[in-house]
């Protein structure tokens, strides 16, 4: 009998791909579209499968969202009626409402949020696994670019580090590997997660989406956040939260007023440009507080770090060492950097990198890795 897996799909190409290397591993597929937004009642749900054929029909007009958008669904939709899949479009609202008042907190409050990694973890790997566990499915799928590697004894290339029975691995093809906005899944559904596409390079997953007649075989991939479709965070945040007097003076790393802003959650540390004042040389963003509504202007050298630390901690290792050697990965587009882990408390480490690093953000994660493997990580205090 095959093992029925809930997929997330988004109706871009990888999800799409997952879908069909699932069935030619003899995975029964069931489908699942996330919307984000808020709808009419009508558009609560949209339901190919007699699993709960009771559910309201999606609305067809409903307007485009990013990466959730109706269009989207449609495009999910097809990609399950040609392999003939169940497929469902639920609407997420309350917890991308989360997921926003989360993203509008820690701009508000100088820091830099992340709300791919947030999304993952409250919605994608959290409601997935409850929608999954409702219709007796015992696995849940995604499209990123990430394996789970069943262990075989210590795994992992440092021999002090423990293994536990299944592991977050990098994706095969690193230029496209999103093991960093996925430290924060539960390490007790890691045996439930499958990653299909992991262990292809993207190329081969667009001609495989060709071969299949997939009409999102050339789709682009979303870049913009999805609540955020024309990457105007500033004005998504007036329009979420309402006007907040947050002008202030811009000052450099001596306190030395160089001019003014007009609201600090426009910035974050290691930003280049749109500082509103020239220099003779370049200049970034080191430094933003609230509490004055001031942000320091400084040079690269004032954005290198040695140290940082981190809380709100998530392990996907057993018996984690009071102190170990890992490389720290601080940003999704970052160049892992040998480091020093010290475990101060069991919500605290402190990191000490071998080489000072550019731009570390406070609200950004700091993730962990020994060798491909994911130990966990934390958010940047």
């Amino acid at each position: 009998m095959s093992k029925r897996v809930v997929l997330a799909m988004s109706g871009g190409v990888d999800s799409s791909a997952a879908a069909v290397l699932l069935q030619q591993q003899g995975y029964e597929v069931i489908g699942l579209f996330m919307r984000s937004g808020a709808t009419d009642d009508s558009e609560a749900t949209v339901c190919r499968t007699s699993l709960t054929a009771d559910l309201p029909i999606l609305n067809p007009k409903a307007h485009k969202q990013g990466c959730c958008s109706a269009t989207d669904a449609a495009d999910a939709r097809r990609v399950a009626d040609s392999l003939d899949i169940p497929f469902h479009a639920l609407n997420f609202q309350d917890a991308f409402t989360r997921i926003k008042d989360y993203f509008a907190d820690e701009y508000l409050a100088g820091r830099t949020p992340n709300p791919c990694v947030m999304c993952n973890n409250w919605l994608k790997f959290g409601k997935l696994w409850e929608f999954a566990q409702s219709v007796g499915a015992d696995h849940i799928a995604s499209g990123h670019y990430a394996r789970v590697v069943r262990d075989e004894g210590r795994g992992a290339s440092n021999a002090d580090t423990p293994s536990t029975r299944h592991s977050l691995h990098r994706g095969l093809d690193r230029s496209k590997d999103q093991s960093y906005v996925l430290f924060g899944i539960r390490k007790e559904i890691l045996d439930r997660v499958i990653f299909p596409v992991g262990s292809f390079a993207k190329t081969e997953i667009r001609e495989l989406a060709r071969q299949t007649g997939l009409r999102v075989a050339d789709k682009p991939d979303s870049q913009e956040i999805c609540f955020i479709p024309d990457n105007d965070y500033v004005g998504f945040l007036e329009r979420y939260r309402g006007h907040h007097d947050t002008a202030g003076e811009i000052v450099d790393t001596e306190g030395n007023v160089l001019g003014r802003h007009e609201g600090y959650q426009q910035y974050t540390i290691g930003q280049r440009k749109r500082l509103g004042i020239t220099f003779g040389s370049p200049r970034y963003v080191v430094a933003v507080q609230p509490t004055t509504r001031r942000v320091v202007i400084g040079t690269r050298e004032d954005l290198m770090e040695s140290t940082l630390e981190a809380d709100r901690l998530n392990w996907l290792i057993d018996d984690v060492p009071d102190r170990f050697t890992c490389q720290a990965q601080i940003r999704s587009q970052h160049q892992c950097a040998e480091a020093e882990v010290q475990v101060l408390d069991e919500d605290r480490v402190r990191v000490y990198f071998s080489e000072p690093q550019f731009g570390v953000a406070p609200g950004q994660a700091v993730v962990f890795y020994d060798g491909d493997r994911v130990m966990g990580g934390g958010w940047i205090c």
